[in-house]
């Protein structure tokens, strides 16, 4: 997927936060620490930096939810921080976002704190952020093919 076929798709699935540029999805992309796992209607971009990853975001089109995409990539992206070396993956989700939060956990994250007023919504609002955590050992240390 190009830069921006990301930020249209971001853009599409996220008011908050706010979506992400093009150019700020180019530099992911060039970013060797990046990984995107992409299937038509979705994506998940995670770094990995030693034995820990993140995930940076995850995006399915609204018209396309409900039906096993983003589980789909998050176990791609999962795969792929595990064959990079990671152990742990770590990711921030806003703490009003009910669906994430119970992806997340089905997927074997646990919450590991929270951030206080992490995330601004367009109406001035501010919401926290959840921090989760999951350990990677439980992964086969091989590269899904990519979509």
């Amino acid at each position: 997927m190009t830069p921006e076929a990301l930020a249209a798709l971001h853009a599409a699935a996220f008011s908050t936060p706010r979506p992400w540029r093009a150019d700020e999805f180019e530099d992911y992309l060039a970013d060797p620490t990046c990984d995107l796992a992409a299937l038509p209607g979705g994506f998940c971009l995670i770094r990995t930096i030693g034995d820990e990853a993140e995930l940076l975001t995850i995006a399915v089109h609204p018209e396309q939810r409900r039906r096993g995409l983003a589980t789909g990539l998050l176990m791609q992206g999962l795969m792929r921080a595990r064959a990079r070396g990671a152990l742990t993956l770590f990711l921030e989700v806003a703490a009003d976002n009910t669906g994430a939060i119970a992806l997340y956990e089905k997927a074997g994250f646990a919450r590991s704190g929270r951030r206080r007023e992490y995330y601004t919504c367009p109406d001035g609002t501010r919401v926290d952020a959840l921090l989760m955590a999951r350990n990677l050992s439980d992964l086969a240390a091989k590269i899904p093919e990519s979509g």
